[in-house]
């Protein structure tokens, strides 16, 4: 049985190098001023699909992301994981999108693809916790979702099991295709890059970075499809200009404040027993810690 697998992922800050820099006036992320990563929770899901197409051959994965031209970064690292292709989703118009314009933007391209059989993504992204899209995307395309998956343990018959990781235990569900499943961190993770396929895709580009690349290079791009990655733009999936991007988000951030914590008191302990053994005594009094 041969699947079309999309798998969603986002290119997002790395939380880690946070500066005074990360957010504009408008608040909305200043993506271009922070370095980028793969989104660790796609990367789960990522796994997820690979295994879905290692265990029915002839299936592809295609990946879908949505942002600035520079997102093509994560298709050709889910590549050189074991993707057959992917989308760039990337407009102006598509900017400052919250969660509600984000999954409509999405499911408008996955409706632009129009045949797949399942949907995976990660269950949240690290620079918004809010794990709304990939459900949204459900909602809006009007088929079933499966949250908080650990596993896929089955797929035939038109029907996926999947295990489910909970708060208080597991749960193991079965729901018909196509049907969308968000992945959770404590999933497999994602397999490594295979060194031949790194060294088949290395060149692989969008439209937009195709147009700084030295003519040899193009040469090379055009001589290869494969090479060719997607890249639509909002017009080009139908996209409403009243709910995409900024225009059609109804969350807006009134203030944006930096906090900077500071000792108050600082004490220099020598290496001695009895000195840590006073002042675990102090925390405790002071109900600090315990």
């Amino acid at each position: 049985m041969s699947l079309n697998i999309v798998v969603l992922a986002k290119q997002v800050p790395d939380t880690r190098n946070v500066g005074k820099d990360a957010m504009k006036e408008d608040g909305t992320i200043n993506r271009a001023a922070l370095p980028a990563i793969f989104n660790p929770e796609d990367l789960n899901a990522l796994e997820q699909a690979l295994q879905l197409k290692d265990a029915n051959p002839g299936s592809t994965v295609t990946l879908l992301t949505m942002g600035l031209p520079r997102a093509s970064e994560i298709i050709r690292e889910a590549i050189y994981r074991g993707a057959d292709t992917g989308i760039v989703l990337t407009d102006r118009t598509l900017g400052g999108a919250d969660t509600l314009a984000t999954s409509y933007s999405l499911a408008q391209a996955v409706r632009k693809m129009n045949d797949f059989d399942i949907i995976l993504g990660g269950r949240q992204a690290i620079d918004g916790d809010t794990a709304q899209v990939g459900p949204q995307i459900a909602e809006k395309l009007g088929i079933p979702q499966v949250t908080y998956a650990e596993e896929i343990l089955e797929l035939k018959d038109g029907y996926v099991i999947v295990k489910r990781r909970l708060e208080h235990g597991v749960e193991t569900v079965k729901a018909p295709l196509p049907c969308v499943v968000t992945v959770n961190g404590s999933a497999a993770e994602c397999r490594p890059r295979n060194a031949q396929r790194v060294m088949k895709y290395k060149y692989a580009v969008s439209p937009s970075e195709k147009e700084k690349l030295s003519d040899e290079l193009k040469a090379l791009v055009e001589k290869r499809p494969y090479l060719n990655l997607n890249e639509w733009s909002a017009a080009y999936v139908e996209a409403d200009p009243e709910q995409i991007g900024f225009a059609g988000s109804p969350t807006k951030v009134k203030a944006i404040e930096n906090v900077v914590f500071t000792a108050k008191e600082s004490r220099c302990l020598e290496n001695n027993d009895d000195q840590i053994e006073d002042l675990i005594k102090e925390l405790i009094a002071n109900h600090t810690i315990g």
